[in-house]
């Protein structure tokens, strides 16, 4: 908004002194410029050393800069499946209580629910039986070997008793078993402390991103009760075409952004490339790991990367000097009038006090005249940004590298209305 009210009080003022300077032109002048204006926008547009001096543009020259080289990319953030888990029940029944929230961060063994059903009780009241079964039979079995070897006994019987011995004693191993895989320590149960509830613990330690049941709800054996994500883990998946698969190596540095939230960056380095291409598409998907903060990153989120290639020495200009045109970008360039018309200006006075970034630098005998380059920009880097041009524009040709936006408005204004 700061802007756009600057822009407006700069804007206006040099449409004040552009009218004003509309006045004082000859006849002659203002004739031509009905002219000019009842044309479609053209490709140029000239200023006088006021409104210049007004609008406080500034003036520069193509630049060799290094800048760092980065590929795009699209892709989406995931958690590997072992560091996702669904939370359920071995056994049904009616949840109790729950002590999570969606969000919540939970320890690996931490209660989150309480579930009850009297297939509980019976199945503490089962392993307590066997537990004295099994007992009597150890002492009934132990009294037929004393009785065998007094031959008091039949080789049958003690066999009979040896059988009972090793069935209660699978029957306690497998009950044992049932209790402890659901939350039941057996080695602490007794007919005084039969639990009537069991706990649902987190399988891992990391964040609650679902909750599946109510207080009351009933829910059957292995149905999910809630999710925990570890998102210690969290990496993303980048899809880049086979073209430009060979600019990508392990060890990579990976900048990125969240595709609905752009404004925070967050980094990531790459640690695997697949060798197969992604279902239904030509894409073949980069592994990085996240690495430093991740606040505010979840599962599935789409993210916009750019991966770091090398530096590469290119054609740059400033960023500001670039605007955009009904989809295309541009720079402007002092007509080659003015840049001959300067040159010999200079070769008379070697006064350069104004050298850089000086509207007299380029304000000779009457109007400037600026021409629109059309350019493809690349990469964007400290500030400037790389320049492909579209048309052939002379060596060290004098650009605008601060305003360039103000030419755009009065080039469109007086290329779309006609007098």
């Amino acid at each position: 908004m700061k802007y756009k009210i600057q822009f407006l009080i700069i804007f206006s003022t040099f449409i004040f002194i552009t009218a004003c300077g509309n006045k004082n032109t000859t006849n002659h002048n203002h004739e031509d410029a009905e002219h000019n204006d009842s044309h479609e926008v053209t490709n140029s547009v000239s200023f006088t050393k006021d409104q210049i001096n007004a609008i406080k543009l500034e003036f520069g020259k193509i630049e060799k800069k290094q800048l760092t080289a980065a590929l795009r990319a699209n892709g989406i953030l995931n958690v590997p499946n072992q560091n996702k888990a669904t939370i359920s029940a071995l056994m049904g029944g009616v949840i109790k209580s729950i002590f999570v929230q969606t969000g919540n961060n939970v320890n690996k063994g931490q209660v989150i629910a309480t579930i009850a059903n009297t297939s509980f009780i019976t199945l503490q009241e089962d392993y307590l039986n066997t537990t004295s079964k099994l007992d009597l039979a150890e002492n009934e079995f132990k009294r037929q070997q004393d009785l065998q070897s007094g031959n008091a006994t039949s080789l049958k019987i003690l066999q009979i008793a040896e059988a009972e011995v090793k069935s209660l004693k699978a029957k306690k191993s497998s009950l044992k078993k049932q209790l402890e895989l659901v939350g039941i320590n057996p080695l602490n149960l007794t007919s005084d402390n039969i639990q009537t509830v069991i706990n649902i613990l987190s399988p891992i330690s990391g964040a609650i991103s679902a909750i599946s049941v109510n207080i009351g709800t009933y829910v059957d054996a292995n149905n999910p009760i809630a999710e925990v994500i570890d998102n210690s883990q969290l990496h993303l998946d980048l899809f880049v075409y086979e073209k430009d698969l060979a600019k990508l190596k392990e060890g990579q540095t990976i900048h990125f952004t969240l595709t609905n939230n752009p404004g925070k960056e967050y980094d990531a380095k790459v640690y695997a490339i697949s060798n197969t291409f992604e279902e239904n598409s030509k894409a073949i998907a980069v592994h990085a790991m996240v690495e430093g903060d991740k606040v505010g990153l979840i599962n599935g989120m789409g993210i916009t990367a750019i991966v770091s290639l090398e530096n590469a020495t290119v054609d740059a200009v400033p960023t500001d000097a670039i605007v955009n045109y009904k989809g295309q970008d541009y720079i402007f360039a002092v007509s080659e009038k003015n840049n001959n018309e300067n040159e010999h200006n200079h070769s008379e006075n070697h006064d350069h006090s104004h050298e850089h970034n000086s509207s007299i630098d380029i304000t000779v005998n009457g109007d400037v005249e600026f021409e629109k380059i059309p350019i493809k920009k690349g990469t964007t880097d400290i500030g400037y940004s790389e320049v492909v041009f579209l048309t052939e524009l002379k060596p060290n040709t004098k650009i605008v590298t601060k305003g360039a936006f103000f030419i755009l408005a009065k080039m469109t204004n007086s290329g779309e209305h006609s007098h």
